[in-house]
């Protein structure tokens, strides 16, 4: 499998999603296909990131994600292999999508920060990239 070296951390945005907001407090819903354009296929968070601490450090060949600050906040910084953006994410009606071929890293964990991922696909080992050097190479092979 082969990154995809089209993708750049410019295809990678901030996406503002649903909030319902009445005197008893706020909601905020996601559904596959009409706010991602994915089903999605597997939800799973982080939390408990001990401070200084980071998550992340891989790159997918084809899973996509929205990643959710659903409490507290967290930086995610992108990598394409030429251009590196930094997003905050502090807000839980806000969601960052993240293409495939992007590498990612996720930092500055807030006390109590929850990082909910929205995914496209199941796991799957073999979609990882987890050594940054093979990342940039198979980017720049293309």
């Amino acid at each position: 499998m082969k990154p995809n070296n089209k993708t750049t951390v410019f295809d990678c945005a901030i996406v503002e999603l649903p909030k319902v907001h009445n005197q008893s407090g706020n909601i905020t819903f996601v559904e596959g296909k009409k706010h991602f354009p994915f089903d999605i296929k597997r939800i799973y968070y982080l939390y408990d990131v001990p401070g200084g601490e980071s998550r992340g450090g891989h790159a997918h060949y084809d899973l996509q994600q929205f990643l959710v600050a659903a409490g507290g906040s967290f930086d995610v910084q992108l990598d394409d292999g030429t251009v590196k953006k930094t997003f905050s994410l502090n807000r839980p009606h806000y969601a960052l999508q993240i293409v495939p071929g992007i590498w990612r890293e996720l930092n500055n964990f807030s006390s109590g920060a929850i990082c909910l991922v929205l995914a496209s696909e199941l796991y799957q080992a073999a979609d990882y990239i987890r050594d940054y050097r093979q990342f940039l190479a198979l980017k720049a092979s293309q």
